[in-house]
């Protein structure tokens, strides 16, 4: 990918947060509930007309769509995301916060899931129609098939309430607890993974080139880990990349399971409580990172696949 094509793929970027930040503010402002009186509600003050309208006048509210939409994204662009009326502070200051603990939940289930999927998916695929490829497939499906919600809640039964080795409420600076929500997140992912990896490297041994390596009397192991495995990786890491942007932004479940102070268990917070400003910065955020990381993806092909570099 040249200049110009990264230089296109960020105008594109911009198009798409437009109508997203612009279908967010619509949504949220369609939305029932009244943001000025939430202000005071939150902090279990029952307002009167006078001190709602006050508020009203005081966030921008009162004046027509359009306007505020402009205004808000004028702020946005100062960095400037308004204040949450549930926690009262700085939308920003919030998700900065809350987004390193996702972080590091995000990074430990892909390295867990990595760790286990590429093995297990070039076994089986190695292995094909043998005893041990349809152990793995089984193995798969059954992961595939556990909802995370009901994993986490027995992982905590069995872990923390019946051998007590880990505590059941998580908090983002402890080891310890960062180990169950990433296992929550990794099983279904391996499950995921592990097929994938499986198709991949089947459909390359299946190859003109494999057999004419084969033919020339090229070990089968050098032929896998030189040949086949690079070759197989293109897809995956596109898969990557939308797992690590869906993990950063859609955690929910297994942080409100877990009690971890992630972007999700915020993001769920700030709905229950019709907090719209902190809602209006969690898309915007995760619609942002989103976007980042499946760019960087397609900057890493050429680095991957030298039949991009080719292309320019």
């Amino acid at each position: 990918m040249n200049k110009n094509q990264i230089m296109s793929r960020l105008l594109q970027m911009l198009i798409v947060l437009i109508g997203i930040s612009f279908l967010t503010f619509l949504l949220t402002y369609l939305s029932p509930g009244d943001p000025a009186r939430n202000l005071f509600t939150a902090s279990g003050i029952i307002p009167t007309p006078e001190m709602v309208e006050e508020a009203r006048v005081k966030l921008g509210l009162n004046k027509p769509f359009f306007t505020q939409y402009k205004d808000w994204i004028l702020n946005c662009l100062q960095g400037n995301f308004g204040e949450s009326f549930m926690l009262h502070k700085p939308v920003a200051e919030l998700l900065m916060s809350r987004l390193w603990p996702t972080l590091k939940l995000t990074l430990a289930s892909t390295v867990l899931m990595l760790v286990f999927a590429v093995p297990l998916g070039v076994i089986s695929a190695v292995n094909h129609n043998k005893p041990i490829d349809y152990f793995v497939r089984a193995i798969t499906f059954f992961g595939v098939s556990i909802p995370n919600f009901w994993l986490g809640l027995m992982l905590i039964l069995v872990f923390c309430v019946k051998l007590g080795l880990l505590p059941v409420v998580s908090s983002a600076g402890d080891f310890k607890s960062l180990i169950l929500p990433a296992v929550t997140l990794a099983v279904a992912m391996t499950a995921k993974y592990t097929r994938q990896v499986r198709t991949a490297v089947l459909e390359e041994l299946h190859s003109d080139y494999v057999i004419g390596a084969r033919a020339r009397g090229v070990s089968e192991s050098k032929i896998l880990w030189g040949n086949v495995l690079p070759n197989s990786l293109l897809p995956l890491i596109t898969m990557l990349g939308l797992s690590i942007g869906s993990l950063l932004g859609g955690t929910s479940v297994v942080e409100i399971i877990f009690s971890y102070p992630g972007l999700g268990n915020l993001a769920v917070s700030a709905i229950t409580s019709s907090d719209y400003f902190l809602v209006q910065g969690y898309v915007l955020w995760v619609a942002i990172i989103y976007m980042m990381i499946n760019l960087i993806v397609d900057i890493s092909y050429n680095y991957v696949d030298p039949r991009m570099r080719l292309r320019r």
